[in-house]
């Protein structure tokens, strides 16, 4: 059972872009756990399915959700976000050069690090708000790939996604970006020229820290997307049935996790803008923040779930800050319905972005005066 073509994102996720169960007429579709399935007496397969490390029911309707969200021609589902980011760089020719942003995810900019490291690619890291030195890093006919994330994990740096677009494209670069933070209903980056966008799905398109999932997804069916399936066919990193069936009920209730965690952020950032322990306040929906004018323009209905303070007293405060909460969360990832605080600099190493007296906080759905609260009380313990 269809949706309308102009059905609105809301409609699209709380129905699962209107799947149902044809056998019986559940509204919700089943989970298939089978990993092969049968042929038809000439051997052929008109049902449209063989085996499960090329397809399964419920991860095609993930994908069939995911790519309606983002207006694309297809998508992928992948066993996790790594899986789906890392194969995109494995679809490029051995030894490619590849631009990314200095301020960017960083198991993946670690990965990249390694790749450069054993000769797989050629990297290099730049500032993506600085148009200037993205056109004096990309190479015409040489560059393979620039890579964009933004807001930029973790200190929410904004890039201009349509220009870094036309610079990519006139070197003939492919532009990826990576949208797994402000997710479809905030961003679509294919709609500002992206080629290739990924998530991983176990952030905010699930939303409850259950799950690994990633996506691909693009706007066209070409030579680049058949190398992409042929990765996940040949490399069996196709997401499991289960999963996808997790991940379909997690993305019904996308819209309203979002808002609800977009307007307690902004709460949030506005109160401890104001908090004497706290230096600075990174969130792009603050009119401090150097780039909100651009995220105003880019992003719609709303600024994202994710923002970063800097404590004063560095790197010793912040900690210590992070360990006197009680409601807030100290563990990795971010985007579920309950709320992370994280000393990223400890996490990422040496070679972290991330300033010292950086935590960074994934707002859930709490109520948030209490996450608040909670915050200042360990601010004023730590101080």
């Amino acid at each position: 059972m269809s949706l309308p073509e102009d059905a609105r994102p809301a409609t699209i996720l709380a129905q699962a872009a209107g799947a149902i169960d044809e056998a019986t007429g559940g509204i919700v579709p089943p989970l298939q756990p089978s990993t092969t399935f049968l042929r038809d007496p000439d051997n052929r397969y008109r049902r449209g399915f063989d085996y499960g490390r090329d397809a399964n029911p419920v991860v095609r309707q993930v994908e069939a959700v995911v790519a309606a969200l983002e207006g694309a021609r297809a998508a992928l589902a992948f066993a996790s976000g790594m899986a789906a980011m890392t194969a995109v760089f494995r679809s490029l020719p051995p030894g490619s050069h590849v631009l990314a942003p200095k301020v960017m995810y960083w198991g993946l900019r670690k990965w990249l690090r390694d790749a450069a490291a054993c000769g797989l690619l050629v990297v290099d890291l730049v500032d993506l708000d600085d148009l200037d030195q993205v056109r004096a890093a990309l190479r015409p006919g040489v560059t393979k790939l620039l890579w964009a994330e933004t807001p930029a994990n973790p200190t929410w740096v904004v890039a201009d996604l349509s220009a870094l677009a036309a610079l990519a494209h006139e070197a003939g670069a492919t532009f990826v970006v990576d949208n797994t933070v402000p997710t479809p209903l905030l961003t679509r980056p294919l709609a500002l020229g992206a080629d290739l966008v990924v998530h991983s799905a176990t952030k905010y398109l699930n939303g409850h820290s259950d799950l690994l999932a990633g996506l691909v997804v693009a706007g066209a069916e070409d030579e680049r997307w058949a190398e992409l399936r042929r990765i996940r066919h040949d490399e069996g990193a196709i997401l499991g049935a289960f999963e996808a069936f997790l991940l379909l009920r997690g993305l019904r209730t996308l819209e309203v996790r979002l808002q609800r965690q977009c307007g307690s952020a902004m709460h949030l950032a506005a109160a401890l803008e104001r908090h004497p322990r706290v230096e600075r306040v990174l969130y792009p929906g603050l009119p401090t923040h150097r780039g909100h004018t651009l995220a105003a323009r880019q992003m719609t209905c709303g600024f994202g779930g994710m923002l970063s303070i800097l404590v004063r007293g560095g790197a010793e405060a912040a900690i210590a800050t992070a360990a006197a909460v009680r409601i807030w969360k100290r563990a990795t990832s971010l985007g579920g319905v309950e709320s992370l605080i994280e000393h990223r600099a400890s996490i990422e190493g040496p070679d972290s972005p991330a300033p010292p007296g950086l935590l960074r906080l994934s707002v859930g759905l709490e109520d948030p005066r209490d996450l608040l609260a909670d915050l200042e009380r360990a601010l004023d313990r730590a101080g």
